[in-house]
């Protein structure tokens, strides 16, 4: 009979492992498979209720699957909840999902469970002790968070390294229940970091980050266990072990620097000079012996297949190492670029940060940064930035391709890509000096360009380019002014006007902005408001060029009295209201007008301040009047000269890349340019020497825990030798015992240790000098002794 049941038995199992492969075949075979009809409630239930495991399996992943559709699923609770006790693995798996995701809605209900969950906690498979201690931690239902806690320690203390890892991340989840178990938590945790199994210990660092990331003390005696086994750990574990050394580093490994001091070596002969090769003077940074070690287990994590990982190391590589182990991060960073587009633009988001540090040292990569057909425009961008980044440190070739890469996404069809290149060629000209005659002439020929937006921004730039140095640039004004008739953009049309505005002032009567200002007053009214403002600017500065050239030097304060056929400029604006105080208010003094009113110039000057006059804008007004008041007296030009006529400063156009600066590598905030919280907060400040914990607290056997600020051994030695008196006379002798500090006892004996067979007649001549004053000593002593006797008989 035992033999019937026992094939009735396999036989059921083969049928129900037939029927599962045919729906996988199924499912596999249907590319376009039709959405799956739920049941009636009716028969769910009786799926879930039924003895056989293939029903109740069924039964489970309908379930499952309308609750993943966000169908109401809580009236299935209890016959769910009873199949917990199920021995079938994947039944349990099913229902622990269920009750993860209800167990806060019905918590009466959950713990009914709790009794079974506990028992699985003891089953022989190591994977269902694992997933009941990660279903007790994940219900959250504050009642049991003792139970949980007592869970976490039989977790602990398992065989198997899985079910230690669950008990690791189970900590953190535990104590977000119930904060009051903590100082129970860190025992298990203090644990749990000294495994021996790399399985476990990411999971521990993990839950360390999440709830104690300032108890560094816990980390002393498994600081280089943790770096030893970096290498070992899953990618998640070395994040966390990654941000975890970083903290404890800049808390408990000061950083030391080193004065090189320049050698001033003569040669063999007087009238030589020094070595010229001989290191300069200055700071040598010298790295902890213990940090050293795990900048040096990094260096193996650079070739981990995550991209994240990589990005981690060498933010700690920039944050704790010199600049050669940054350098050691370049080249897998840039090889981040073969990966998908998303991974592609944070990936260069972290180049550039780098770059702005060590830019010299991406140009053996510059090829790397080439921008292909199908990239979108921020990765395009960020590329056009390592390359005008690196533009000044690359080879004579190399800088040729760069322009004329540069120059061939000019004629791109994409606008903004094409302004994005415009806005490189112009930091590549101000990076480089040489190149900027080409960079100009990039420039010019988008100047013309139907875009308006592109002849706007290529004229920002080249405005850029001619500040740099004005007095070469002449002829280039003039070809612009030349575009005034084909420029129809406001903006590049206010920007020719004001470059023609700064070089008014040169070769005097020939200079050409008297006549552009004489074909702009014609179209005054059509113009747009930011042209119209440059237009009253250049009005303004030609005219006071004209009076500082007109006047005469021998007669600083010309005639007030204006000349009867002069007519002269509008002295008030006209009022709807008539000026009842106008007897009352003193008369104004007398205002000189120009040594030649029949000049041109001063007329446009009129026309221009009678036109805007009737202008709609009030900026444009008050501008002007501003300007009139300015000019008002011809005679008095220096205020005017100061305001309009001062010297402009260099504009210097700055790398998008610089307001990342100072953001953490690998951040969301260096991706978002702006700060945000979480874990992404700053590292703290380097731990001052001295105040570092004794590196014996990082001995694998365990040695004393330090505190923060605690002395070493011999200072305190040393500090309470000075605490006491200063000398000591010996009793019974008239010598004075000086007391010595632990360097003095040291020096002794280095001293008595390097004396040679040299010193060996000395050493006689000292002890025969020694006995001489024992043997003196002596004597004295029988004397006095002999004296007391006889004064005591």
């Amino acid at each position: 009979m035992e033999s019937l049941s026992r094939v009735s038995s396999l036989l059921e199992t083969a049928r129900d492992l037939t029927l599962e492969a045919a729906q996988s075949a199924g499912a596999a075979r249907s590319l376009n498979p039709r959405p799956t009809r739920d049941l009636p409630f009716l028969q769910i239930k009786k799926l879930l209720d039924s003895r056989n495991d293939r029903e109740i399996l069924e039964g489970l992943r309908k379930v499952i699957s309308m609750m993943y559709r966000s169908k109401p699923c809580l009236p299935y609770f209890s016959s769910i909840v009873k199949n917990v006790a199920s021995p079938n693995i994947e039944v349990k798996k099913l229902v622990y999902i269920y009750l993860l995701h209800y167990a806060e809605s019905e918590p009466d209900l959950a713990l009914l469970s709790i009794n079974t969950i506990q028992k699985s906690l003891t089953d022989q498979n190591p994977q269902v002790r694992a997933m009941a201690l990660r279903v007790m931690s994940g219900i959250r239902v504050p009642v049991i968070s003792q139970i949980v806690s007592l869970a976490i320690k039989r977790g602990c203390a398992d065989m198997s390294p899985h079910v230690r890892k669950a008990a690791a991340l189970a900590i953190p989840k535990c104590y977000r229940l119930d904060p009051n178990t903590l100082p129970q938590l860190l025992d298990y945790l203090a644990t749990l970091l000294g495994d021996k199994q790399y399985y476990v210990i990411g999971s521990a660092v993990t839950a360390f980050l999440d709830i104690c990331p300032e108890r560094v003390d816990l980390i002393h005696k498994h600081y280089r266990s943790l770096v030893r086994k970096l290498v070992d750990m899953d990618e998640w574990g070395q994040l966390a072990t990654l941000r975890l050394m970083s903290i404890y580093a800049r808390r408990c490994l000061p950083k030391r620097t080193k004065k090189n001091k320049k050698s001033k070596s003569k040669g063999f002969y007087d009238d030589e000079a020094s070595d010229e090769h001989s290191p300069a003077e200055g700071e040598i940074e010298m790295l902890d012996p213990d940090l050293e070690l795990f900048l040096k287990a990094c260096k193996s994590l650079l070739q981990n297949r995550n991209s994240a990982v990589i990005v981690a190391v060498a933010r700690c590589f920039l944050d704790l190492g010199t600049p050669e182990y940054l350098d050691h991060a370049i080249g897998p960073l840039v090889a981040l670029l073969r990966s998908p587009q998303d991974i592609q633009q944070v990936a260069l988001y972290n180049i550039v940060a780098v770059c702005l540090i060590r830019p010299e040292r991406f140009v053996r990569y510059a090829n790397h940064f080439l921008v292909h057909a199908s990239d979108p425009f921020d990765v395009a961008r960020l590329k056009f930035e390592v390359w005008t980044l690196i533009y000044p440190h690359c080879e004579p070739h190399l800088r040729d391709m760069i322009l004329s890469e540069l120059e061939h996404f000019t004629r791109a069809l994409d606008p903004d890509l094409v302004q994005e290149c415009v806005r490189a060629i112009g930091r590549c000209a101000q990076n480089d000096s040489r190149a900027s005659a080409r960079c100009l002439r990039l420039l010019l020929k988008q100047v013309s360009s139907q875009d308006g937006h592109l002849a706007a921004e290529s004229l920002t730039v080249i405005r850029h380019l001619i500040q740099q140095d004005p007095p070469a640039h002449v002829k280039t004004v003039i070809r612009l002014a030349k575009n005034l008739d084909v420029t129809s953009n406001p903006d590049a049309r206010a920007t020719i006007i004001w470059l023609v505005g700064e070089f008014a002032g040169i070769d005097g009567e020939n200079n050409i902005a008297p006549d552009v200002l004489r074909i702009l007053t014609r179209g005054f009214a059509s113009e747009s408001e930011p042209a119209k403002l440059q237009i009253v600017l250049l009005a303004a500065k030609v005219y006071l060029h004209f009076l500082n050239r007109t006047r005469r030097p021998e007669d600083p304060r010309p005639s007030s009295h204006a000349s009867p056929s002069s007519e002269p400029p509008p002295e008030e604006w006209p009022s709807s209201e008539p000026d009842t105080t106008a007897d009352a208010r003193p008369a104004p003094p007398p205002r000189s007008q120009p040594s030649d009113p029949d000049h041109p110039i001063p007329k446009l000057w009129s026309h221009i301040l009678l036109l805007v006059r009737y202008d709609t804008s009030y900026d444009l007004r008050d501008r002007t009047r501003t300007y009139r008041a300015l000019l008002a007296d011809p005679s008095s030009t220096q205020l005017a000269s100061l305001l309009l006529l001062a010297p402009k400063p260099v504009p210097h156009a700055p790398s998008p890349g610089e307001y990342r600066k100072g953001l953490p590598l690998g951040s969301a905030s260096l991706v978002l340019g702006t700060k945000v919280g979480g874990r992404e907060s700053d590292l703290p400040e380097w731990v001052q020497e001295g105040e570092e914990p004794d590196p014996s607290v990082r001995d694998e056997g365990g040695g004393r825990e330090v505190v923060a600020g605690m002395r070493p051994a011999g200072a305190a030695l040393d500090a309470a030798l000075r605490s006491e008196k200063p000398a000591q006379r010996d009793k019974g002798k008239g010598k004075v015992v000086v007391e010595k500090n632990l360097e003095d006892w040291l020096g002794e004996e280095e001293e008595e240790s390097g004396t040679g067979e040299g010193e060996t007649e000395s050493e006689e001549e000292e002890e025969e000098g020694e006995s001489s004053e024992y043997e003196e000593i002596s004597e004295s002593e029988d004397e006095e002794d002999a004296g007391k006797k006889v004064a005591g008989s």
